[in-house]
């Protein structure tokens, strides 16, 4: 396996990645927000006016080639900002839920932020469904996960809420409803949801590691530690593990987060690049005591098997 496993070779800015099966290619896809870490401008023009790039492996996720960006995603004209991508198969269909903002502002605060709705045969051709409508206009990354009833469940970063996690329910997929706070103890984002080892897992980014909760239900959620809050010793593995995905398959399941490798050089003194260019890694995690666990520096092979 490469270290770092990815690193974007246009704008060196791989963020957020989400990884997925890709039947019809039969072969495994990252697809991530593409921050523009070489680019000049003010304030933070750079981490907005992302594409989002894709990544494919035919060897289980030990190397990625950088295959280019999503295309066919514009919903009005001009250079727009696409952000966390959360995709899922379902009944033939991709649904991909990813956050939008409109044009490259150079400062954080004070534009709107909406999740798009997309579907798609094939991760190529996507067909715009709607913006969905929560709690408020002020939304980024979301994550589905299928209730043992049938329904789904969307949880998301609500901005104007506190950077607070919430979440919503649907029937199909298309219209959500119920959405309500989950987790109010501090500011975060990137909420993840996964079945791991007899429990529901949510990994929450805190800018300080990986919180961990754990559920039996997908309702009641108690912490459980924190993950990727150290430092590796894997080149460009310094530094927090940030907003990360989770593939769980055959009793294994590994984790996908981005670090910004050159902030933890030592250094005193950055380049613009340096500061910002970013790299995605992969560990292992494992349950102990009913905790979960995340040895960085564990050495391991990674072999995603194919999905039907």
């Amino acid at each position: 396996m490469n270290e770092p496993l990815y690193r974007d070779p246009v704008y060196d800015g791989a963020t957020d990645p989400a990884v997925i099966y890709n039947r019809q290619a039969g072969e495994w896809w990252m697809i991530y927000t593409s921050r523009r870490a070489t680019a000049e401008g003010p304030g933070v023009a750079w981490v907005h006016g992302s594409d989002l790039g894709v990544a494919a492996s035919g060897d289980g996720g030990a190397t990625w080639t950088y295959r280019g960006v999503l295309t066919g995603l514009e919903i009005e004209w001009g250079r727009n900002t696409f952000w966390a991508p959360e995709i899922i198969w379902h009944d033939g269909l991709y649904h991909m839920y990813v956050s939008y903002i409109q044009g490259v502002p150079v400062v954080w605060a004070g534009h709107k932020r909406h999740l798009l709705h997309y579907t798609s045969p094939d991760l190529l051709n996507w067909s715009y469904q709607s913006r969905v409508q929560l709690s408020t206009e002020y939304v980024i990354d979301a994550c589905v996960h299928q209730l043992p009833d049938g329904r789904f469940r969307m949880w998301y970063k609500d901005e104007e809420s506190g950077s607070y996690t919430y979440a919503a329910d649907s029937e199909d997929l298309y219209t959500w409803k119920n959405a309500r706070p989950v987790l109010t103890h501090q500011a975060h984002e990137g909420p993840n949801v996964f079945r791991f080892k007899q429990y529901y897992w949510m990994i929450i980014d805190e800018w300080r590691g990986q919180a961990v909760y754990r559920s039996e239900d997908l309702e009641h959620w108690e912490r459980n530690g924190l993950i990727l809050g150290e430092s590796g010793s894997r080149t460009d593995d310094q530094g927090y593990g940030f907003h990360a995905d989770v593939v769980v398959q055959n009793g294994q399941a590994y984790i996908f987060y981005f670090t910004h490798p050159g902030r933890y050089s030592g250094s005193e003194i950055l380049s613009t690049h340096e500061n910002q260019r970013s790299s995605i890694q992969a560990a292992r995690l494992g349950v102990a005591d009913g905790v979960l666990i995340c040895d960085r520096n564990e050495s391991f092979e990674l072999k995603l098997l194919p999905e039907e």
